[in-house]
């Protein structure tokens, strides 16, 4: 039997479009969501409608885990009786343990695999796979292919407006008199996956309107400065508000090519609802 060229692996904090679901070459691994001593499977055994009724009425703290080295292992051993070679490309290792389970896992599996930081989350992961698949077309070979989406990785470009303080709250990530001042004061936290792939907060708005104005300036200049061509708007339950977002891009940057998808679930326990985010690669 013939190998099939190149393997690619994704976690579940990767935004899962058309492109990637439909694709036969594309796999996701689950990370896993605790309610307390429950444990769920991203995506599998908790729909995010679920996720946020039990967040908006539950009283147990939620965590979120990476797969263990052996769930990859399992994965890698079976793809390698089918492809020469996998890439896998997760999120940043600054944000979670994935890489390092993935690490172990292919070693133990004893598979020829190159794994790549993104640097990122969400759709910062889709924008690498649909570079990869492109550069594979190419011809390219997979170490190669590698190499160069770690280049392209430091081309990530988002900003992430947070909904709500409560879930960043709930999560240890603000204390009582920051939630306190912060939802007193109507404040709008935005945040950005840096450089080096670590959260940071970049500025805080007093008020939703401006707020997303803020977002809308940030791509605007993008498409003026650096020629962006391609931006994703994420959110968490919150499709009015990004169709929204979208349009009033559009009415100042009509070239732009706009895509609208919804935050996996994991993500959307450390995000909580309404939060919204435009994420984009510069060529």
């Amino acid at each position: 039997m013939t190998l099939k060229k190149i393997a690619w692996v994704v976690d579940s904090t990767a935004y899962m479009n058309s492109l990637l679901k439909d694709h036969s070459d594309v796999y996701e691994i689950p990370l896993n969501i605790h309610f307390g001593q429950q444990q769920f499977i991203d995506g599998v055994d908790l729909t995010s409608e679920q996720l946020y009724e039990r967040i908006r009425n539950g009283t147990d703290p939620v965590k979120t885990s990476q797969p263990s080295a052996g769930e990859f292992a399992e994965l890698y051993t079976k793809l390698s009786k089918e492809y020469e070679s996998i890439i896998a490309i997760h999120v940043s290792n600054s944000l979670s343990g994935t890489i390092s389970s993935s690490l172990s896992g292919a070693e133990i599996a004893e598979v020829q695999m190159e794994c790549v930081d993104s640097f990122s989350l969400s759709a910062g992961i889709t924008g690498l796979v649909e570079k990869g698949l492109e550069l594979q077309a190419q011809g390219l070979p997979f170490d190669e292919i590698a190499s160069m989406l770690r280049k392209e990785a430091t081309k990530f470009r988002n900003y992430i407006l947070i909904g709500n303080l409560t879930q960043l709250y709930k999560g240890g990530r603000l204390s009582s008199a920051q939630f306190y001042l912060g939802s007193l004061l109507k404040i709008k936290p935005i945040i950005q996956i840096n450089n080096k792939g670590e959260l940071q907060e970049l500025d805080k708005v007093r008020s939703q309107k401006k707020a997303v104005q803020y977002l809308i300036d940030r791509v605007v200049e993008s498409v003026e400065q650096e020629d962006a061509k391609l931006v994703y708007i994420m959110h968490s339950n919150a499709l009015t508000q990004a169709e929204s977002l979208r349009d009033a891009i559009l009415l100042q940057s009509p070239t732009i090519k706009i895509e609208i998808g919804e935050i996996s679930t994991v993500l959307a326990v450390h995000a909580g609802e309404e939060t919204l985010a435009v994420l984009w690669y510069v060529p």
